[in-house]
């Protein structure tokens, strides 16, 4: 596995070495150990979550904040997502700034989000199947949310946002400002 920095930091997209022939292909997609290894120091995950959503359907961004911020690890099973991280560090110098890649089936990257972080995906392709690794246990009470349209934010999602399919909980998150406000 191949670890690529982004420039939020802590970050990182994760490749892994696929083995391909005649068959098909295989790789693996976690190991503990390792993964560790190349991060430099040590998350465990504790839950497991998997979504199944159509084209246009946008989820985020979500956090979790105080003692249970959640790390993830994320992947695309089937399919293709703009997958896009905000840093929500007040102390970072990429305080409010957000990073996007493709993540597909096709291209099998994964993309660590430490804690901290805001997290969102948007499904390109007519059916994404999306799974992640959480270090912490899901928990109502320290879960938020950011406006996914925020302007101050300008995260282009890749889809005209009349086609874009997002929940009433997401549509009335609040804003960046907002949430800057709150620190």
């Amino acid at each position: 596995m191949k670890i690529i920095e982004t420039f939020l930091g802590d970050c990182l997209l994760l490749e892994p070495a696929v083995f391909a022939d005649e068959r098909g292909h295989f790789f693996e997609s976690f190991n503990e150990s390792r993964f560790n290894s190349l991060l430099g120091k040590e998350v465990r995950f504790v839950q497991d979550n998997q979504s199944h959503s159509t084209r246009g359907v946008l989820r985020g961004l979500h956090f979790q904040r105080g003692a249970h911020a959640q790390a993830k690890l994320v992947r695309v099973l089937r399919g293709e997502v703009l997958d896009v991280a905000v840093d929500l560090r007040p102390d970072s110098p990429a305080f409010g700034e957000h990073f996007s890649v493709v993540l597909s089936a096709e291209n099998k990257l994964q993309l660590f989000i430490p804690r901290g972080f805001a997290h969102g995906f948007a499904v390109l392709s007519r059916e994404a199947e999306f799974f992640y690794k959480c270090d912490n246990y899901y928990h109502r009470e320290s879960e938020g949310s950011i406006l996914y349209s925020d302007p101050e934010l300008g995260i282009d999602w890749g889809i005209d946002p009349a086609g874009l399919i997002v929940s009433a909980k997401d549509r009335e998150s609040g804003t960046f400002a907002e949430f800057r406000h709150s620190l």
